[in-house]
């Protein structure tokens, strides 16, 4: 909607009376405070979350609109990270109102949080840093000189016994205050704004960290009201500077910021650290733990950034090496033989490609004339044409063209063509030059037919046709043992498809790189053709399969090509040469192997038996009936009670797939899922589970609305837009109470798009329905997921339960997961309970519910309700 240009100036005036009016709100509450009116904290608390608030609003404001209107994403988060460290001052102030002293450690934390988000949201703003690699550079410039401040602070603190989470605070505070000074300063654009910006972080971390030293320490009085108003300041300068948004089309910068070896900022860390600790020294005398920990540290930072200096001076070291290896290179692999002669036609100097394609070396040639060098019989029409060019007969034309036979360092006479150009005027060369080429025939252009039939064009390693006739004749040889490995590449397709088939092309060249340098002289390395290649090893069973994990190990090993870096992954199959009837078997069996290696998952070696053939019948069969599994009826529930660890009474079922294959027997969830999901029906199977799981609920006379379902359901259907309108039709259609079902979801999951599984999580829980992170602990994901989630329910794998503690007085893992899940609100679920030291374990750590063999096994709907019906009764 377009704006009326009338309101622009109401928006600019109201614009600037926000900016007045919030401060001096702020100010008179704290001058308030100063008057005794209020109460100190309370005042500090109040006037620095209005100017907080403030402050925050004006720079999310900023951030939403640079994200939309100008699409300057990096500059977004900056002002968004800067209205946080805004909002955290406003609530370390509020903790510190609290005066409690078991909060001494949040107060620290927050000054910490300050600290952080100040640094990254400076970093990220306009001008301020273009790459990563200059992120990280300024941060260790800042981080040396913050922890040069703190190590000095702490040793001149000692001697008045100051607090650890004070000493924290100013360690922190001292720490970002060096990171911000050192960005500010290196800003490019918006300079003065910059400043402004860095110097209201600046302001306000000193004040807020002597704010908490006073109160920690108990030191009141109207100093701290005092460092409210300049923390007020603070905020005020942050906001302004902050809120800049615009940037110029094209960046120019005015120095190179990848190197800074030319600032000499190590000095002052390393100075002040020194004379910090010789005062600490002369005045105290020795130095405790936490002094020695501080000075290794501030010594490791600033090694640290010795050595990327030392890192930049052998780049530039490096740039000249390149230069001059360009310029040889250059010479050594022209084409041409180039020399160099004086007046009296001596040769003076001689370019690297005479050896190469001459065979001449430096001391057959260096001092003697360039006519010793010819044919006698072509002496003579050289000789003249040389004369005729130093007679400057040939003036401004082209140089002088001589054809002469000339003797290479293995005496046989070849056609050369040379041209003689007079660069005696040049005083950098003062000689004459000449370019020596081959004209002669090339009599060793023929190609072998045979080599070319039987060798791959890319990868110059052996082709199929080569290999097999390699193999028979290793299987003809009597009391040979060999191996035969088979190896198929993964990730190639989509390499060809995004990166182009070049890329494709200079990555299977070094996977035969790879594969060559890790086999024996005997052995064959072979390209079968696509992404497959092979090995033909005279080693045995042990060390083949050796060979075979040290070719894994390096296929998978990352790609660095020219403009990108790209992975692989591989299976690979191992077939005895003795264990085929022909050569033709035996590449079948190691291809059978691979296929087998494949199935079981990425980057895996598999040798070939009977088994394995079983196994991939076996699995086309499965692949071959589990569509039409569901209309023949072969689909069955069993359901595992959860029980309340309390009073041991069952508060609701988890749903469990099970397919009744007439012949193959029960085909568990590990088998079947992986299945489904290849074949592309995954999330019918999940709609048949939870429709079948809703109608047995619906059926059981439990006689508690509180009891409640829980079904898994896979990524791809809980991600489809039509899942909520499902589940709602299903509750519908059974007469189910939306919170009595739950839906649970893997941990493995999250990490795959948690924007994604939050949003349809959040569409769920609109329905009523709940949710449970299941098996939290196996995978990857992080406890800050938990925040996010919308879910109800944890259910903690059975790895936390068994977890063995290092040492009796180590908090377990599961303790510090269950207190943040009572935290968050969700009621805790431990699975796999066998013993009944891991139920005691679970009690005692807070779990609310149990699930695992040793509480009840999976049963049928039927047996399933009849228990219920006795354990509820």
């Amino acid at each position: 909607m377009a704006v009326s240009p009338l309101a622009r100036p109401t928006s600019r005036v109201s614009t600037r009376v926000a900016f007045l009016l919030a401060p001096v709100v702020a100010t008179g509450v704290l001058v308030a405070g100063m008057a005794g009116v209020l109460p100190v904290l309370v005042s500090l608390a109040v006037g620095v979350g209005i100017a907080a608030v403030f402050a925050t609003g004006v720079l999310w404001h900023t951030a939403l609109a640079i994200h939309h209107d100008e699409q300057v994403f990096a500059a977004c988060r900056g002002a968004g990270m800067i209205g946080v460290a805004a909002l955290l001052t406003a609530v370390t102030c509020g903790v510190l109102a609290l005066d409690d002293p078991a909060a001494d450690w949040f107060v620290s934390a927050g000054v910490a949080g300050v600290a952080t988000f100040f640094v990254l949201g400076t970093m990220l703003l306009p001008g301020a840093a273009s790459t990563v690699a200059v992120r990280l550079r300024r941060m260790f410039d800042g981080l040396g000189l913050g922890i040069s401040l703190g190590f000095a602070a702490y040793l001149v603190t000692t001697m008045r016994e100051t607090p650890y989470a004070a000493l924290a605070c100013t360690l922190c505070a001292a720490t970002g205050i060096s990171m911000v000074t050192v960005i500010v300063l290196r800003a490019r654009l918006h300079r003065p704004a910059a400043l402004r910006c860095g110097a209201g972080a600046i302001v306000l971390m000193i004040a807020l960290s002597t704010v908490a030293n006073f109160v920690l320490s108990d030191i009141g009085g109207w100093g701290i009201s005092l460092c409210g108003l300049v923390i007020v300041a603070g905020l005020t300068l942050t906001a302004e500077g902050g809120s800049r948004r615009h940037l110029p089309e094209r960046i120019t910068p005015r120095e190179p910021d990848q190197y800074l070896s030319s600032y000499p900022l190590l000095a002052v860390p390393a100075g002040v650290g020194v004379v910090a600790a010789l005062y600490h020294l002369i005045f105290v005398g020795d130095f405790d733990t936490v002094g020695v920990v501080l000075g290794i540290l501030m010594v490791a930072v600033l090694t640290m950034r010795e050595l990327l200096v030392v890192s930049d001076i052998r780049s530039y070291t490096g740039q000249l090496a390149t230069k001059e290896a360009h310029f040889r290179s250059l010479v050594a692999g022209a084409t041409d033989l180039t020399l160099v002669l004086d007046d009296k036609l001596t040769v003076r100097w001689q370019s690297p490609a005479a050896a190469r394609l001459f065979g001449l070396a430096d001391s057959e040639v260096i001092g003697r004339t360039f006519l010793d060098l010819i044919h006698p019989e072509d002496v003579r029409g050289a000789q003249a044409g040389i004369e005729a060019l130093l007679a400057g007969e040939h003036g401004d034309g082209p140089p002088a063209l001589l054809t002469a036979r000339l003797c290479d360092g293995h005496g046989v006479w070849r056609d050369t063509e040379s041209t003689v150009a007079d660069q005696r005027s040049v005083p950098e060369v003062a000689a004459l030059v000449v370019h020596v080429r081959d004209v002669g025939e090339r009599r060793h252009l023929e190609r072998t037919l045979h080599k070319l039939s039987y060798t791959d064009q890319l990868t110059g390693l052996a082709n199929r046709r080569a290999l097999m006739r390699d193999l028979l004749e290793f299987r003809r040889r009597a009391g040979q043992q060999g191996t035969l490995l088979v190896i198929d590449l993964h990730g190639l397709a989509e390499i060809n498809d995004t990166r182009g088939r070049e890329t494709g092309d200079a990555v299977l060249i070094e996977v035969a790189r790879r594969v060559r340098a890790l086999i024996g002289p005997d052995d064959v390395p072979a390209r079968l053709g696509g992404d497959e290649f092979a090995v033909l090893t005279t080693d045995g069973a042990v060390l083949a399969y050796a060979l075979a994990t040290r070719i894994v190990t390096a296929v998978v090993e990352p790609y660095q090509l020219p403009g990108t870096i790209v992975e692989l992954h591989t299976s690979i199959g191992l077939a005895e040469l003795s264990g085929g009837k022909d050569s033709d078997e035996v590449v079948r069996h190691a291809d059978l192997a691979r296929s087998r290696a494949f199935q079981l998952g990425k980057d895996r070696v598999e040798w070939y038996d009977t088994d394995v053939e079983i196994q991939l019948h076996r699995r086309m069969d499965l692949e071959r009936e589990l569509l039409g599994a569901p209309d023949r009826g072969e689909l069955d529930l069993v359901f595992q009670p959860v029980l309340n660890l309390t009073d041991d009474q069952p508060v609701g079922v988890e749903a469990l797939l099970r397919w009744r294959h007439p012949t193959l027997g029960t085909i568990l969830p590990a088998e079947l899922l992986p299945i489904a999901r290849a074949v592309g029906c995954a999330a019918e199977l999940d709609e048949w589970v939870l429709e079948a799981a809703c109608r047995h609920l619906a059926s059981w006379s439990t006689g508690d609305t509180d009891f409640w379902l829980s079904v898994n359901i896979a990524p791809r259907e809980l991600l489809t837009a039509r899942f909520p309108d499902h589940v709602a039709e299903i509750l519908t259609r059974y007469g189910i109470a939306p919170d009595r079902l739950v839906i649970d979801v893997q941990e493995t999951w999250i990490a795959e798009d948690v924007p994604a599984i939050v949003a349809a999580l959040s569409g769920l829980r609109k329905l009523g329905v709940r949710a449970a992170l299941d098996d939290f602990g196996a995978g990857q994901a992080s406890l800050a997921h938990l925040r996010r989630l919308p879910v109800d329910i944890l259910k903690l794998d059975q790895s936390l339960i068994s977890q063995q503690l290092p040492h009796p007085t180590t908090p377990a893992v599961i303790d510090v997961v269950v207190s943040l899940g009572r935290r968050l609100g969700l009621q805790i679920v431990a699975k796999g309970l066998e013993t009944s030291d891991q139920i005691d374990r679970a009690r005692r750590a807070g779990c609310h519910f149990g699930q695992g063999f040793k509480l009840g096994r999976p049963a049928p709907a039927e047996r399933m309700e009849a228990y219920l019906e006795t354990h509820r009764g």
